[in-house]
């Protein structure tokens, strides 16, 4: 397993957000987390990524119990992971080559000849051979985030965890980056763990798809299986059902209001 949660309850202070988690992920799947906004599914995530301690239960990573191991133990095991986020996250001013080039530099002693030879092969992998010198700035949203996923695996990490990586990106920029996801997931055998509401992404990329709602998990599966679901919401959403505002022909303000309106007598 790559990742196990055991009895988890899982929320910020003392408030819990999600409770009963038990899950298991699986070396070399993508699996997609879903739900809708409140969901859950960022504090899932941040609690999956060392993040956010869990309030109750036991989160295992690459088989640690993550929040038991001291600060320096828990930083060692995070490096065997990488992330990739929703907007990128680079640094402005720096070069596409530098933001690569960072966790080598900050977590490595390898000479800087070895840490070129890396970010060029990672940057051909992504399809941006020759941007290395750009700021990001200077090159479109699509390839921040395919530079983003390059720095994301320069450790060669065994799970890279994904926060909506089509966000803001057109159909076929969010395609192409699908297949790059999918390349480096066949060639490295690596583990992703995707955050996305993109049907069309999920049913390219998903191996197992976990669905929250109601701040709990109320699905999970293949796509086929949960496309089947005999759960109202599961199935709506892999159906695309329209909310029922939608198909009455009003306005979502004017269905609400009808919905409240007090039934005529006889």
């Amino acid at each position: 397993m790559v990742i196990s949660l055991e009895n988890v309850v899982a929320g910020y202070g003392k408030t819990p957000i999600l409770r009963d988690l038990n899950l298991e992920l699986e070396r070399g799947q993508i699996t997609a987390l879903l739900g809708g906004s409140g969901s859950g599914k960022s504090t899932l995530l941040k609690t999956m990524t060392g993040l956010l301690p869990p309030l109750e239960g036991t989160v295992r990573l690459l088989g640690h119990e993550m929040y038991r191991l001291d600060q320096a133990e828990r930083s060692a095991l995070l490096r065997r992971t990488g992330m990739l986020f929703q907007y990128g996250a680079l640094f402005g001013s720096r070069t596409v080559f530098d933001n690569i080039a960072l966790p080598l530099r900050e977590h490595t002693a390898l000479p800087e000849s070895v840490i070129a030879e890396m970010v060029r092969m990672k940057l051909a992998l992504v399809g941006l051979e020759g941007l290395e010198a750009r700021l990001p700035s200077e090159i479109s949203g699509g390839q921040r985030k395919r530079v983003a996923l390059a720095r994301a695996s320069i450790l060669d990490p065994e799970v890279i965890f994904c926060d909506e990586p089509s966000a803001g990106l057109d159909p076929i920029v969010a395609a192409g980056l699908d297949d790059t996801l999918r390349r480096f997931q066949s060639l490295f055998g690596m583990s992703l763990v995707v955050v996305t509401h993109e049907l069309e992404s999920i049913k390219f990329l998903a191996d197992r798809v976990i669905m929250l709602a109601g701040n709990a998990v109320v699905a999970v599966g293949t796509v086929e299986e949960l496309s089947k679901s005999a759960i109202k919401n599961v199935y709506d959403f892999f159906h695309r059902v329209p909310p029922d505002y939608v198909t009455a022909g009003s306005s979502m303000l004017e269905w609400v209001e009808k919905q409240g309106e007090p039934k005529a007598d006889g």
